[in-house]
């Protein structure tokens, strides 16, 4: 009977998560949302569909083991350094901050200390999951506020780590005194430092075995074996089970596997981090949600009010100009999901009585509820008023600004390699730059720079866009973007605006808002490839040339169009039809040099015919079999594109690419 009604929830739980995963989609929400208001729904004070949670407990804590294990995947040392200003300065500041003020309030409100520090913790974490998909669907991951917001969640869900550690010390179940303190800590820094020696010598090993195996099962279950047993082995040593799971990753996350475990356990992980989520909207209590609604709401309030000012004050500290502050202070706002774990343990240990509970519970529903909504209206938001101090006034660039320039908006990879070559040629140019680190390395390398928002009029008055030769967008934030371009084509309509794009869908959009050129990223890798295998079957270059201007020229028509092939040129396809004539040039380390027609046997070895051999000055046509070729003697070759081919691997290396028919 017991298995019955456990396949009975079961299929209940199932159910509702692909209906919910269907009206996600539909209506454009996160699914972990939908995911809680499931829970809420189908739980006990819901439809009861589900009557006892306690059953789905057991597969929430494996969700979290797996949440974190995928986290710790994700936390590589590479990744870290990329985003690493973000991580210690940003994360530190923000959470310390939201930390310190919650920690205040309540102490002030008559909440004990260690309660009240407790609260802190718990009100720091912001939810991964939910904010990080919203960035990737907004396309700004890559955008200074999407890098700065990856940072600082990272750097949460590290701290988690030693929240959990002292969360028992916070109870009084661990003896408190300084020593048992930097005794636990001591512990942990132990088996940290344990863990990175398995991961720099034992683990690559074994992995490598298991890969060398080529048994596709032998990865997923080593992976699994890896995340859980360190699950297990840090529980055995009062430690979490997700402590362990987080050292898992990261020490897989350090061998060249790593994307293919984690690609591997990906299945697994969406499984049960759905029923984590689930399980969480059924701890909630309806009844007492709607019994005090008003302190629910204040909760929520407080919350997204707080964590929105102390990340604003620790993004502002940073350097970052109004619009940043505003965007990522929204999109951090609210209560993440891995505050309900360290909300069960606080609850395991006496921490939080029932009453905090189920209404902590119901606040951070309603701020990760408010997440999206938040995310959406930042923008409006960062727009309204005048931005203030150095990002508004321009700070580092005279008013004068030089006349026929190039203004070069941001200074990442391809902003700092067009100012090189711009610096090289002696063409004048401004660099206009949002965030603090890239001012300071345009500064470093003697670029001239204007610390501002390219969104903002001033900004591009000030950076001379109406006498402006050039405005170039080499940016990812797409919004930003197309609200500069139109800006800059309201002040400038005859400047000439390029703009550089990762994603296909926002060609059309930008050309729309003023842009003359859009650089495809995607389509240009297509272009340049395209070309060089032109190239390599000896198309003429000047068709080659004619070919690519017509595909930048219609917006990359030909490859955006599914049946793109058939509108390829006529002049190309006859050329591939017809074959080549192509020249070869005779050096002294040639395998042709000093040998004659005769000797090379060209046309039996490849097929291709010398119709011409042309020597200093002179040419001479159809040469005879005996002509001796000298190093600068250059080669006119006729032949098919595979004939032409082999004849220069013969005159090269002395042996044709393949044998000729």
């Amino acid at each position: 009977m017991e298995v019955h009604e456990f396949l009975q929830e079961a299929v209940a739980i199932l159910g509702a998560a692909v209906a919910v995963l269907l009206a996600s989609h539909r209506l454009r929400i996160p699914p972990v949302v939908g995911f809680l208001l499931t829970g809420v729904l189908i739980g006990p004070s819901g439809l009861s569909l589900v009557s006892d949670p306690h059953r789905v407990e057991l597969f929430a804590e494996i969700g979290v083991i797996f949440l974190l294990f995928a986290v710790g995947l994700e936390f590589s040392l590479d990744r870290l350094r990329q985003i690493r200003r973000a991580f210690f300065l940003g994360g530190s500041l923000q959470s310390f901050l939201t930390i310190g003020a919650v920690t205040l309030i309540a102490v002030l409100a008559g909440t004990g200390p260690p309660r009240a520090l407790f609260l802190g913790f718990l009100a720091a974490l912001s939810s991964t999951a939910i904010v990080l998909k919203l960035y990737a669907e907004r396309r700004e991951l890559d955008a200074p506020q999407g890098k700065l917001v990856l940072g600082i969640l990272l750097f949460q869900d590290f701290l988690l780590v030693p929240m959990i550690v002292l969360t028992p010390i916070l109870a009084g179940s661990v003896r408190a005194s300084p020593a048992a303190i930097a005794a636990r800590f001591g512990l942990a820094l132990l088996a940290v430092g344990a863990v990175f020696l398995v991961a720099r010598y034992l683990m690559p090993r074994l992995l490598e075995v298991m890969v060398r195996t080529g048994i596709r099962e032998v990865l997923v279950l080593g992976a699994l074996f890896a995340c859980l047993g360190f699950a297990l082995l840090t529980e055995r040593l009062e430690f979490s089970l997700a402590l362990g799971a987080f050292i898992a990753g990261i020490i897989i996350s350090e061998s060249h596997y790593s994307p293919q475990i984690e690609a591997e356990i990906v299945p697994f992980r969406d499984v049960f981090n759905s029923l984590f989520f689930i399980s969480i909207g059924m701890l909630l209590d309806l009844g007492y949600a709607l019994a005090h609604p008003w302190a629910v709401l204040g909760i929520a309030a407080a919350v997204l009010a707080l964590k929105g000012a102390a990340t604003a004050a620790a993004v502002a500290l940073l350097g970052y100009a109004r619009r940043i502050v505003v965007l990522v202070a929204a999109g951090l706002a609210q209560v993440g999901e891995f505050s309900f774990v360290l909300l069960r343990v606080g609850q395991e240990h006496g921490l939080v009585d029932p009453g905090v509970y189920q209404s902590f519970i119901a606040a951070s529903l309603l701020t990760m509820l408010a997440t999206p909504v938040l995310v959406a209206l930042a923008p409006r938001w960062a727009a309204w008023g005048r931005e203030r101090g150095a990002a508004a006034a321009g700070e580092g660039l005279a008013p004068d600004a030089p006349s026929g320039h190039v203004v070069v908006v941001g200074y990442g990879l391809s902003g700092r390699n067009l100012a090189h070559v711009l610096r090289a040629a002696g063409i004048p140019f401004v660099v206009v730059e949002l965030a603090a680190e890239g001012v300071r390395r345009a500064r470093t390398a003697g670029d001239p720079v204007l610390f501002g928002d390219a969104t903002r009029r001033d900004i591009l008055e000030r950076a001379g866009v109406e006498r402006a030769s050039v405005v170039v967008f080499a940016i990812s934030d797409l919004l930003a973007v197309l609200r500069a371009v139109t800006l800059a084509r309201q002040l400038a309509p005859g400047v000439h605006i390029i703009v550089r794009t990762r994603m296909v869908a926002e060609i059309d959009a930008l050309h729309r808002a003023g842009a003359d050129e859009v650089i495809a990223e995607e389509f240009e890798t297509s272009i340049e490839i395209f070309t060089r295998v032109l190239a390599r079957y000896h198309v003429p270059a000047n068709i080659i040339r004619a070919e690519t201007r017509a595909l930048r020229g219609e917006r990359y028509r030909m490859l955006r169009s599914p049946s793109g092939a058939g509108d390829v040129s006529q002049a190309i396809l006859e050329l591939l039809a017809a074959g080549t004539t192509d020249l070869f040039r005779v050096t002294a380390t040639s395998a042709a040099a000093g040998k004659s027609l005769l000797d090379l046997d060209l046309r039996r070895r490849s097929g291709a015919t010398v119709i011409a051999v042309v020597r200093g000055e002179r040419s001479q046509t159809n040469p005879p079999a005996e002509v001796v070729l000298e190093p600068g003697d250059v080669l006119v070759l006729v032949g098919s594109h595979a004939e032409v081919e082999n004849a220069f691997g013969v005159l090269e290396r002395g042996a044709s690419a393949a044998p000729s028919p």
